[in-house]
């Protein structure tokens, strides 16, 4: 691949072009001979189903990897930023990191307290003026503040703050460099809502290119202008919000469908033409003319849907008398420290319930009480000795082991289960027989998302909780959850910050 700098100097010609992008990960071809153009200032949803190519796409872009061929043209002045995948864990202040993260402006104020040359001084301060340099740090802790952070908690330093909230701090770093083309993969899975709604605000108003990997749909529609749609190993781009995409490539799937049905009945108008003239004589020519008109044809592709996940609990076996599970009194923490006091609750079979609040108030943790992830620090817990619980995990790494497979995973969750039947259990959720032989490590965020319920619904729980489980679901896999929860015979317990899924399933 050749990673070029466009210089030409109409405005028109300063966009972000892809042309013929092929891409391969051993067998499989991400992309082929994808081809794109962005506009400078336009903000573009990235959509394509899980393991598609999306984030691969964003470090092409960003020079951290590769192609097999075709070129990727970045005008000449554009600062490219990428969200961080590792959270800071350092002894710096949050104000801190956020300004170390502009490179420039930290050497600029290094060389103004050491130069000495006259010119060179003057110079200095023009750039640290056109920067704003004196309101940096204000503009920092503002970013931070849409994120989040009070005033006390952006002095406290990184290491301080759980992987969620350092996430959040890595977001406001790369927020603060205002980069020229902003590469943003999935920015909203460690965000609450309030700091999802500011986000969206500060997207609406970035002045320069956003490239938005998303499948939030509310976010999607609110913040973009045009949608690039990753599928078959091509990009294609659609003017609009998300709504107006799904609109618009329903209306030409289905004008496809119409033109290839037409171009196929021709076609065997043709043939039924030639298998009856071919021999004779007065007919031939015309019969040869009709098989090079075959031949020139273009051929209409046939749509075939790259496989949604069709999310399906099983039925419960035995099914227990309610209540499933029951807390009096419960104080649950860490370290001899209670984060939630005097919990008293019961779910029942029919129970829909979603678990909402700000980031650091106990989510997670009444979830990993009621997984028996956590012992109770006082208080009684209720339960059926026949209760069985599936776990959803909303940090993925915790819960796989990234150097064995789908299918290892599998075989060691139901080790008395036969090959077949393991297999299975993988294929209800999408894994076929190469992709349940690929290393977890090697699999995108949504197709390990897809495991995690694979291995969680395996041995048919009562009980469903469920931790942030769209995080890393394309918008189809999204839907699919919500049909299977509604569909589900037993208690649901979600965490989530998506409204959508909310809506449609808790009561």
């Amino acid at each position: 691949m050749r990673f070029t700098r466009a210089l030409g100097r109409v405005t028109r010609l300063a966009m972000l072009r892809l042309d013929q992008i092929t891409y391969r990960i051993g067998p499989r071809t991400l992309f082929d001979g994808a081809s794109a153009a962005v506009d400078p200032g336009h903000r573009v949803g990235f959509v394509g189903r899980n393991g598609t190519g999306k984030t691969t796409l964003l470090g092409m872009l960003n020079g951290d990897t590769e192609s097999d061929s075709g070129t990727i043209s970045v005008p000449s002045r554009w600062r490219i930023g990428i969200t961080n995948q590792e959270a800071p864990d350092g002894p710096e202040n949050l104000i801190e990191f956020v300004l170390a993260a502009d490179e420039e402006l930290v050497a600029l104020n290094r060389e103004a307290e050491n130069a000495t040359d006259p010119h060179r001084i003057a110079e200095i301060h023009v750039r640290l003026h056109d920067k704003g340099a004196s309101r940096a740090s204000a503009r920092a802790a503002r970013l931070l503040a849409g994120l989040g952070f009070d005033e006390a908690a952006q002095q406290r330093p990184c290491h301080s703050f759980s992987g969620g909230w350092r996430m959040r701090v890595a977001l406001a770093a790369l927020l603060f460099t205002e980069p020229d083309l902003l590469l943003l993969d999935e920015p909203t899975n460690h965000l609450d809502l309030e700091a999802t709604l500011w986000l969206e605000n500060h997207l609406r108003h970035y002045r320069g290119t956003v490239l938005l990997v998303s499948h939030d749909r509310d976010l999607l529609n609110r913040v973009a202008e045009e949608i690039l749609h990753l599928e078959g190993g091509k990009l294609t781009l659609y003017s609009g919000n998300y709504d107006r995409f799904e609109k618009t490539r329903r209306m030409r799937l289905a004008q496809n469908e119409k033109l290839r049905a037409k171009q196929d009945a021709q076609k065997q108008r043709i043939m039924n033409f030639v298998d009856r003239f071919r021999y004779k004589a007065t007919k031939s020519k015309q019969a040869q003319s009709r098989l090079k008109m075959l031949e020139r044809m273009e051929p209409i592709p046939e749509h075939r849907d790259q496989g949604t996940v069709a999310f399906t609990f099983p039925a419960l076996k035995p099914a227990l008398a309610s209540p499933l599970y029951s807390t009096d009194d419960v104080s649950v923490g860490y370290d001899g420290t209670a984060v939630i006091k005097n919990l008293s609750l019961r779910l029942d079979a029919d129970d829909r319930i979603a678990l909402i609040g700000a980031n650091g108030n106990g989510k997670s943790t009444l979830m990993k009480l009621l997984a028996g992830r956590l012992a109770p620090m006082a208080g009684k817990i209720g339960k059926s000795g026949k209760l069985r619980v599936g776990y959803f995990a909303q940090h993925q790494a915790d819960e796989l082991d990234l150097a064995a497979t789908p299918l290892i995973a599998m075989t060691r969750k139901r080790p008395r289960d036969t090959p077949t039947q393991v297999r299975a259990q993988l294929g209800r959720f999408g894994f076929g027989q190469e992709k349940a032989e690929t290393k977890i490590g090697d699999l995108s965020g949504g197709e390990k998302a897809c495991l995690l319920f694979a291995l969680m619904s395996a041995e048919a729980p009562h009980i469903l909780l469920l931790d942030e489980p769209v995080n890393h679901l394309d918008i189809d896999s999204r839907q699919s959850l919500v049909q299977a929860i509604n569909a589900f015979e037993g208690a649901v317990v979600i965490v989530s910050h998506d409204p959508h899924l909310i809506t449609l399933t808790a009561d």
